[in-house]
């Protein structure tokens, strides 16, 4: 394999250096030496940068998603018709007092933008008790007390989303 190709393998491999190179914020040389590429750090930084120039430039969009949040739900092993997510034995349901907060998503939701949302939740050190998608709804459920700054990342995300 040429370095190129390895280079590009490697890449692939890490998609945060593969936004980065698409948003022009790479530091060729030190991401070439980080990577393990058989090669000099030079010769591995060239071909970041060939790489980087084929790539489309990030483009930022605004999604249309519509979120509610419905408080009080909790982690089940009993499945109902009112479910909010099911995943075998295990559901997501409203009860009176449950210890949790789902935020419900409608609109352009897809797996791409629950990932962008995940990965922003994790920044926060929030972690969400059940995730889950279609190709126009999402829920993720967080516990109570962090409902409110989660509805905000998942609008900034929304407002701020950029197109791959």
């Amino acid at each position: 394999m040429t370095i190129a190709a390895e280079t590009r393998a490697a890449v692939r491999r890490q998609p945060f250096l593969h936004t980065a190179l698409r948003a022009g914020v790479v530091n060729y040389t030190a991401a070439a030496a980080s990577l393990a590429v058989d090669g000099d750090t030079e010769s591995v930084a060239a071909a970041l940068r060939r790489y980087a120039n084929e790539l489309s430039p990030i483009e930022v969009e605004s999604r249309s998603v519509t979120v509610r949040m419905k408080q009080g739900v909790s982690l089940t092993e009993q499945t109902a018709r009112s479910s909010l997510l099911v995943v075998g034995d295990s559901a997501i349901a409203s009860t009176k007092n449950g210890p949790y907060t789902a935020l419900l998503m409608a609109g352009a939701v897809d797996t791409l933008f629950i990932g962008k949302v995940l990965t922003r939740l994790s920044l926060e050190d929030i972690e969400p008790s059940a995730v889950g998608c279609t190709s126009t709804t999402g829920v993720i459920v967080v516990k109570k007390r962090h409902a409110v700054s989660a509805l905000q990342i998942i609008e900034e995300t929304a407002a701020t989303d950029f197109a791959y």
